[in-house]
């Protein structure tokens, strides 16, 4: 029997792939499904092919197979495509496009002219890449499918019931006490706790792991109409931005944040209030490169991140617990196929991708 600890993304998905494949298992969830504890809550997350890095180029494309996957188990429509920009002065299109090219991913290479035109609702002054397989991941929604397929595959969700320790039997197997008076006993348990994995004093060596509150901020569309892309900008801020989804309120608003300059926190200690200081740059930022937007934002949230120091995810077995995430801030468009590549280490299908273990060298 197989427990999956954490039902967030990463966790969620991984019992939809073991009890499809026809596995016992358990999925063990210490709030709510679609909780805002951790980092798998909102209606919109990046999916995107552009990276400047040649590897998880290809694992975006193995990630949308599985999104597919997903989609026709759950019969449920989870990634949108919206295409996407790369810019910013500390951006480099056009070695991207070079990485793109290489690996056979659609993209084009416009200069500022060319990109005002198509794109007049955002300020451009230098190279844009292009990309149309960017879109954006409903993050909730693939929760809610990943949970409901798990259990009609024959998968019980344990909701509710924390994890208050772990014991490893002289049999090897393990015995989880879960809740106030529950015991489960597993042959493998998959950890996917994400930020709140160094709580819970695995036997088990993680590497070094920083976990910081983000926030992330909505700005309403002057014409509704728009069809924005998803974008990633790297300059003097680095910042992404993508429709916002239902967590934009009523009318069509884009969700913009910083990707680094998060707090320092735990995920039992986070303060849940976003830091005005996040506010103000992405609002400046909104008011001077995103004509098309009120740069006055219409909702704003936290969530967290749990960060490696070479932002390589951790995906990886040691004895009987198979450690999923952290996923640095960039995981949620591979969500299905990190599902799957767990799901292999916990039935031994596979070993660790180097990049992913536990004890890595350094990068």
């Amino acid at each position: 029997m197989i427990t999956v600890v954490g039902a967030g993304l990463m966790g969620a998905a991984t019992a939809w792939q073991l009890a499809r494949r026809g596995h016992e298992v358990t999925l063990v969830e210490a709030y709510d499904i679609g909780h805002r504890h951790g980092s798998s809550h909102g209606s919109s997350r990046i999916f995107r092919r552009a990276y400047g890095d040649p590897f998880y180029i290809q694992l975006t494309g193995q990630a949308e197979e599985e999104w597919r996957e997903l989609e026709d188990d759950s019969s449920t429509g989870l990634l949108r495509k919206t295409g996407g920009l790369d810019m910013g002065e500390r951006r480099d299109p056009q070695a991207m496009a070079a990485l793109l090219d290489a690996a056979g991913v659609p993209h084009e290479l416009l200069g500022a002219q060319a990109a005002a035109e198509r794109w007049p609702h955002i300020r451009v002054t230098g190279p844009v890449l292009y990309h149309p397989d960017a879109g954006v991941v409903d993050a909730d929604a693939t929760v809610r499918a990943c949970v409901r397929r798990a259990a009609e595959h024959g998968a019980e969700v344990v909701l509710g019931a924390r994890v208050t320790g772990i014991d490893i039997q002289a049999d090897g197997r393990v015995l989880l006490r879960v809740g106030e008076d529950r015991e489960i006993v597993a042959d493998t348990v998959v950890i996917a706790a994400g930020a709140w994995l160094p709580e819970l004093r695995l036997p088990v060596p993680l590497p070094s792991l920083r976990v910081t509150q983000q926030q992330v901020f909505h700005f309403r569309q002057r014409d509704p109409e728009v069809r924005w892309p998803t974008l990633v900008w790297d300059g003097e801020l680095q910042l992404y931005g993508l429709p916002s989804g239902t967590d934009g309120g009523p009318f069509p608003a884009v969700k913009v944040a910083e990707h680094d300059r998060g707090t320092p926190t735990t995920a039992r200690t986070r303060s849940g209030i976003v830091d005005a200081s996040s506010r103000s740059r992405v609002s400046g930022f909104v008011g001077d490169w995103l004509p098309g937007l009120d740069p006055d934002p219409v909702a704003e949230a936290t969530c967290l991140y749990t960060s490696t120091p070479d932002e390589d995810f951790v995906l990886d077995r040691h004895g009987p617990f198979v450690v999923v995430s952290p996923c640095s801030g960039h995981g949620a468009k591979f969500t299905p196929l990190i599902g799957a590549l767990a799901a292999d280490l916990a039935t031994g299908r596979t070993a660790p991708h180097p990049r992913f273990r536990l004890n890595r060298p350094a990068r």
